[in-house]
């Protein structure tokens, strides 16, 4: 079973890419981002909660994180992997991570980390913000302080899947096609 986390700051192309990687490798992906958009969305009382935090620019507590990851993996039982995008991001989530997997006889296979400038993310972030409404995406200030949050608290998985082997840092500026030819390039060998 293919199991990859694919991380990076907001605006990094982990989306774009997960979904590449969902159709080539015929993987399930779970976005906790898209699952609180639709939480929010629809109003539930995650999606609230959700929502207080996202519009603070603030990461949502593990334990509302955690429980809706298990259930997605739940929910999937007879797919070839899964695609964990923007899950883990504390080394507490990754540790909870990774009990839950073996839980399941599964184990992260490897860890994609897509790399992008600062600067070229927040002009990608406000693009985005001015065409899909996402209010997290329309505020400088917010997607700095969503960046503070990456660095102080993600950027820990780095080591954390380094002392495993599992970590690998790929370059996210270029075309799309470029980024999946290098992420592509990265899988095959596993």
């Amino acid at each position: 079973m293919l199991n990859i986390v694919l991380f990076g700051k907001p605006g990094a192309g982990k989306g774009t890419q997960a979904e590449f990687l969902k159709i080539k490798y015929n993987l399930m992906h779970i976005s906790t981002g898209d699952i609180f958009r639709f939480n929010i969305k629809k109003a539930t009382d995650l999606g609230k909660l959700a929502k207080s935090y996202m519009d603070r620019g603030d990461l949502v507590p593990d334990s509302l994180t955690i429980g809706m990851l298990e259930a997605e993996v739940n929910k999937n039982k007879n797919v070839k992997g899964f695609i964990f995008d923007g899950f883990p991001r504390t080394k507490d989530q990754a540790i909870s991570l990774d009990l839950f997997l073996d839980s399941k006889k599964m184990e992260v296979t490897l860890t994609l980390a897509l790399d992008a400038d600062d600067e070229e993310l927040i002009n990608r972030l406000l693009t985005r913000g001015a065409t899909s409404g996402r209010i997290d995406d329309q505020d400088e200030e917010k997607i700095r302080n969503r960046f503070e949050e990456y660095n102080d608290k993600t950027s820990i998985l780095k080591e954390y899947y380094s002392n495993q082997n599992k970590f690998h840092s790929i370059n996210g500026i270029g075309t799309v096609n470029k980024i999946k030819e290098r992420l592509s390039s990265l899988i095959d060998k596993f």
